[in-house]
């Protein structure tokens, strides 16, 4: 019993932050979530840092800034087996991921940008009363990019780009022990940690074939984050079961982030409408098992260790921009989000589904050097039912929805 709790416990810590969802979405840039986060292939402005770094070099401006965030308002519904009815939801704090660019143009063909952006950070809060409580109470999650980038105009029509990602993270977990201290109180398990810098990378080919079409190619490679010497804190444990439980344990852990490789197209039929489509593929078979290592034996062993099987995934994107005057635009988008998650591997912290996401937005010029942008994100996972937990989740049926409001703010000189 105890080391499937701590198989559970490694379980959420690692495929929490290397999917930073289940609902895993990527909020770059307000203007291209408005257009169901494509961006691949087009000119994005200085969110091509994230998109496609080798479209950053076509930027007219001399220089640019932006700043934005978006607020994600998640819940996640729990069934147990065979009930038919919802047994537990989540309570979950509103999410703040934030993206801020700044693109310098060194020459017409040089540019120089700094992107920071939080691609991976949610929290999940189950509480303490609901009958997974043994795999997971609350957890807490971030990852922060800082993405240093140089693009060239090769030619007119073709740019090349590439940026090094330097990544920090933190984590907190929590769960409940089914042990009880003298007064009753279940026990409770807290890891806590921040995760050693970490390196990647982000590299792009942008082509304009024609006036009105354009092809772009990105490639995002998998980060390692490792966090080393992690603290883990019992509370209310009985004195019986103290040496299974020892105080000053620490623990260490490697959460992998996969590659993606998209290809994007731009399409525009008119001077006011802009389409854009995207297919991107995600490594996530760079996450086959766990390992969770522990300084001191817990529960009478010094590690864990569990199987993941993630199986590579694609994301269909599409969107449209349409300007409805001078100055003002108007956007929309969808997309669907393939699972890595195979039956069998579904864990509370990631009831993940394949994902169905519809965007809309708009665009605002406040002035020749200022303007706006807002964005809407509703995101829905289908429902899954998973009973055979053959990596020791907790059987039942998940439906997950999220909501997704942003806005921007941009400034070029």
């Amino acid at each position: 019993m105890k080391s499937k709790i701590l198989a559970l416990l490694g379980s959420a810590l690692l495929s929490g932050t290397a999917m930073a969802g289940g609902y895993q979405v990527n909020l770059a840039s307000q203007r291209q979530i408005g257009m169901g986060h494509t961006g691949t292939g087009l000119l994005t402005g200085t969110s091509s840092i994230f998109f496609n770094p080798g479209a950053m070099s076509f930027m007219d401006s001399r220089g640019a800034v932006t700043i934005g965030g978006s607020g994600i308002i998640s819940k996640i519904a729990y069934s147990a087996p065979e009930s038919g009815a919802i047994t537990a939801r989540t309570d979950n704090p509103t999410g703040t991921p934030f993206q801020v660019y700044a693109v310098y143009g060194i020459n017409e063909k040089l540019k120089a940008g700094l992107g920071v952006y939080t691609p991976f950070g949610s929290t999940v809060q189950w509480g303490n009363e609901w009958s997974g409580r043994y795999a997971l109470n609350q957890l807490k999650l971030q990852a922060i990019y800082i993405q240093p980038t140089v693009s060239y105009a090769i030619t007119d029509k073709l740019g090349v780009g590439i940026g090094l990602n330097y990544v920090v993270g933190n984590v907190n977990l929590q769960r409940s022990v089914p042990v009880q201290s003298q007064d009753g109180t279940e026990g409770g398990i807290e890891l806590d940690g921040s995760t050693e810098s970490a390196w990647g990378f982000n590299a792009g080919v942008y082509f304009q074939a024609t006036e009105k079409l354009s092809i772009g190619v990105n490639y995002r490679s998998k980060v390692d984050l490792r966090v080393e010497n992690g603290d883990v804190m019992f509370s209310n444990i009985p004195a019986a079961a103290r040496g299974n439980f020892p105080d000053g344990t620490s623990f260490n852990a490697e959460l992998p982030m996969p590659s993606t490789l998209s290809l994007g197209l731009g399409f525009k039929p008119s001077e006011r409408l802009t389409l854009a489509a995207d297919v991107s593929y995600v490594g996530w078979d760079a996450y086959e098992k766990l390992r969770f290592d522990f300084s001191q034996n817990v529960g009478g062993s010094s590690f864990s260790e569990a199987g993941r099987n993630y199986e590579n995934t694609f994301i269909y994107r599409i969107g449209a921009e349409y300007m409805v005057a001078d100055g003002l635009a108007l956007r929309g988008g969808a997309y669907l989000d393939k699972t890595p998650v195979q039956d069998g591997y579904l864990t509370p912290e990631t009831p993940d589904a394949d994902s169905r996401g519809l965007s809309v937005g708009l665009g605002y010029n406040v002035s020749d050097n200022i303007s706006l942008d807002a964005s809407f994100l509703y995101i829905n996972k289908k429902e899954r039912t998973d009973a055979s937990n053959l990596s020791g989740g907790i059987a039942g049926t998940y439906k997950s929805i999220a909501y997704i409001p942003g806005i921007g703010l941009n400034f070029k000189f």
